[in-house]
């Protein structure tokens, strides 16, 4: 069973950046599709990027396209999310989890949440 941590969020000023990290601190992240997700107060948990860890693949929210983008280390066994021209509306605290069916962007099809990071966007 793959346990997943992630890290990096913070405070940051509109118009700023930040990168996310999601790595593996146990299990082997092979066999999935490591998607990130983020929920806001009051809000449902939306999918923002989707990667296959073995091979090629990305999906994005069409909202965050453009602004955010997924990548992978294999060596450190670690996903990554970069994310710029960040706005308030992107508050939210983010998540990853991973998925065997493939690269969706439904949150039901995602197992072994992490604990969540926060991003807070604000002057």
């Amino acid at each position: 069973q793959v346990q997943l941590e992630e890290s990096g969020g913070g405070l940051v000023q509109p118009g700023g950046s930040l990168r996310l990290s999601c790595a593996a601190s146990s299990g082997s992240l092979i066999p999935y599709v490591i998607g990130w997700f983020r929920q806001a107060p009051r809000k449902e948990r939306e999918f923002v990027a989707g990667i296959r860890w073995s091979g090629r693949g990305t999906l994005y929210s069409d909202s965050m396209k453009g602004r955010f983008t997924i990548s992978k280390d294999n060596a450190k066994n670690t996903v990554y999310l970069q994310m710029s021209s960040l706005e308030p509306e992107d508050t939210a605290v983010y998540y990853c989890a991973v998925s065997t069916y493939g690269l969706y962007s439904d949150v039901t099809r995602y197992k072994s949440w992490g604990q969540g990071t926060q991003v807070t966007v604000s002057s």
